[in-house]
Order: C-alpha cells, then sequence, then structure tokens
C-alpha cells in the first residue's frame, strides 16, 4: 500500500504547483488592493505609495510569485495587511475552531446518515423507506443559510437555548469549563452542519443497498439457507458501506474548507469566516494563504480516501 501512498503524493507535486499559480493570479485580479480600504479626504497619495512600495505591490508579478513561495518554503505565509501578525499564527488560531467543529459536525453527520440510509435501503418503498426520502427532498431543496438562520433565530434568539456567537464564553475558566463552553457554542452549529451534509451520505447508502440486494452472492447465500440478518449485515451492507468509506477523506477536509457559511451565521471565529473577512477587507496575504491551504486539504482529502479504500478494499489496491 506504501507504494499507492508514494505515487499519489508524488502526483500531487504537480497539482500543487499549478494550484500556487492560480491562487496567485485570481489574487492579483481582484480589483483593489489592501490599501485602498485606508482612502479618505485626507489620505496622503505619497504615503499609500510609499506603502504599496514597501510591501512589494510594484515589483513585477513573477518577482512577487517567487518571492511568495519562497517565503511559504520557509514557514512564513506573510503578515496580515488588515491585522498586522503574522498569516500562519491568525490561521492557527482560527483553525483550532474550525477543527473541533468539522471533528463534532462529521461524527454527527455519519451517526446520523448511517442509521437513515440503512433504514431507507432495508425497508426499501416502506413507510420508513418514504419518511428517510422526505427528509432527504426537504434538507436538500431549503438553502443551507435560511436554515440556519431560522433554527438560529427560533433557539438563540427566542428561545435562549444557545449562544448565537463566539466559540468560547468570556467567563469560562479552567480546563473542564472552557472545555463545556467551547462544545456548548459548537453543538447547535454542528448539528445543523450534519444534517445539511447528510443527503448525499444517505442516497448512496440506500442505494448500495438496494442494488446489492439482487446480486447473485447474495441469491446464493439465501439459497444456502443463511439467516436474512446474516445476509444482510455480512454481505449486503458491508459491500455498500464501500463507497460511504470513501466519502470519509473528503468528508473531513471539506468540512474544514467549507464552513463559511455556518461560520458566518453564528459569527463562530473559523477558517471559513476567516476567509470572507479577507475578501471583504482586500487582505491579500490572509486571503492567498486560506485558498492554497483549503486546495492543500482537498488534494489531501482524496488522498486519504484512496489510503482507506485500499485498506478496507484490497481489491483495488496498486501493486
Amino acid at each position: 500500500m506504501w507504494k499507492t501512498v508514494l505515487r499519489r503524493i508524488l502526483i500531487m507535486i504537480p497539482q500543487l504547483i499549478i494550484l500556487s499559480i492560480l491562487v496567485f493570479f485570481l489574487a492579483k485580479m481582484m480589483p483593489g488592493d489592501p490599501f485602498s480600504g485606508q482612502i479618505n479626504p485626507n489620505t496622503d497619495p505619497k504615503q499609500l505609495a510609499a506603502l504599496k512600495q514597501a510591501a512589494g505591490l510594484n515589483d513585477p508579478f513573477y518577482i512577487q510569485y517567487f518571492r511568495w513561495i519562497g517565503n511559504i518554503f520557509h514557514g512564513d505565509f506573510g503578515t496580515s495587511y488588515i491585522q498586522h501578525v503574522p498569516v500562519i499564527s491568525l490561521i492557527a488560531d482560527r483553525a483550532v475552531n474550525t477543527f473541533w467543529l468539522s471533528l463534532l459536525t462529521t461524527i454527527l453527520t455519519y451517526a446520523i446518515a448511517i442509521p437513515l440510509g440503512i433504514a431507507a435501503g432495508r425497508y426499501q418503498d416502506q413507510w420508513q423507506d418514504q419518511a428517510v426520502q422526505i427528509f432527504n427532498y426537504i434538507t436538500l431543496a431549503v438553502p443551507g443559510f435560511v436554515f440556519y438562520i431560522l433554527v438560529l433565530w427560533l433557539f438563540g434568539f427566542v428561545l435562549g437555548w444557545f449562544p448565537i456567537s463566539g466559540s468560547v464564553s468570556a467567563n469560562a475558566t479552567g480546563f473542564w469549563g472552557v472545555l463545556g463552553s467551547r462544545f456548548y457554542h459548537m453543538i447547535l452549529p454542528a448539528i445543523l452542519y450534519a444534517l445539511i451534509t447528510t443527503t448525499s451520505i444517505v442516497q448512496y447508502l440506500r442505494t448500495g443497498i438496494v442494488d446489492n440486494k439482487v446480486e447473485d452472492y447474495v441469491r446464493t447465500a439465501r439459497s444456502k439457507g443463511v439467516p436474512e440478518n446474516v445476509v444482510f449485515h455480512k454481505h449486503i451492507l458491508r459491500n455498500s458501506l464501500l463507497p460511504i468509506a470513501a466519502f470519509l477523506g473528503n468528508t473531513i477536509t471539506g468540512l474544514l474548507s467549507g464552513s463559511m457559511i455556518i461560520e458566518s451565521v453564528f459569527s463562530y471565529p473559523g477558517m471559513g469566516k476567516l476567509f470572507l473577512d479577507s475578501i471583504s477587507q482586500r487582505d491579500y496575504t490572509t486571503l492567498t494563504a486560506l485558498i492554497l491551504i483549503f486546495g492543500m486539504l482537498t488534494l489531501l482529502g482524496n488522498l486519504l480516501s484512496d489510503i482507506i479504500m485500499s485498506i478496507i478494499d484490497p481489491r483495488i489496491r496498486i501493486k
């Protein structure tokens, strides 16, 4: 299996190079610059020109690109133009919050999706299947941000059961106090995010179970008198879970990089909210670093999915 992993890593190298080029030039194509927001009637144009010159924004694009790549290899993603702190420390602080939210969301997603998918597939066309299909249609049809805002309004503002912003309460003290406060702030956005992301997993699992129920090996097992529960759990369900396991890598990394809407609605200080703030504030150094990290997470998710599949299904291992 290590040959498979090595081959995938080697393939990622040119992909990362192309990704870095696209990220850099797309950021440069954005209108304005980090100093545009500082313009007012009292602004001295010479001072703005001096700031741009000091930041290297007047250098040729290829010099800016290679300087940026060279700094990244040394662990330097630059300094935030807006917050005036190293980008790596700014992202690290937000990444911790996003990691815990994504971890809880992943656990809840599979805890909800797998039982629903099993019920829908095993009891095909019965009331259990119809109920799951209705749930799927609703979660797929309702826009995520509308769902988040409505639930936040109900449980946050009206009932006051959950906090409406932040990741830890200011008055939380001690290890258990901080941990409990962090979980309390995460539970509502994690549940909502999990409900929205279960749709594809439920549908794939249901389809896999329905398809595997009519396979020849299932008919053979039944003809030999194997109990139905054994047939379902050992043959049908086991093979139907293979695509779901393949999703695990992309699900984890996708949650890390795709939580922008939920973090913005709940004012949760994570990487997604930092990304949107960087766009609105024209904070190029933070923006390019985040896009590059999100792209790397996507490639890492594909690699992780390949590794998981090669572990659970030896038939697809590359020799």
